[in-house]
Order: structure tokens, then sequence, then C-alpha cells
């Protein structure tokens, strides 16, 4: 059964979420290159969300039109 539209983005949003927790333990260790990678990540995931959010939301507002 496929997912809902909001259990995806919920998925994604805690995968950026481990992404950002693993890029603050890699800085902390002192491992400030996995850290910036882990950080890259991380915002490319939050920006994914972002856009799906977005594109989501106006989905839903132009049906609401119809």
């Amino acid at each position: 059964m496929p997912q809902s539209p909001h259990n995806q983005l919920a998925e994604m949003h805690n995968s950026a979420a481990h992404a950002h927790a693993a890029a603050a333990v890699a800085h902390g260790k002192g491992d400030h290159l996995a850290a910036h990678e882990l950080s890259q990540q991380a915002h490319e995931q939050s920006m994914n969300v972002h856009r799906l959010a977005e594109e989501l939301a106006a989905k839903k507002a132009n049906s609401n039109k119809a």
C-alpha cells in the first residue's frame, strides 16, 4: 500500500533530522570533514521535504478551488 503524502513527508523529515544529528555527533568528535558532508546531506534532504510540501499544498489548494 502506498504511503500517504503526509506520512512520506514525515519520514523524509525524520531522515533529515537524523542526518543533522549525525553531523552534530561527527562535529563533536572533531571529524569536521564528515560533519560537513552530513550537514550538506541534511540540508539537501530538508530542501527536498520543503519543495514536496509546497507542491502538495499547491495541489491541495488547486483541488479545493475546483
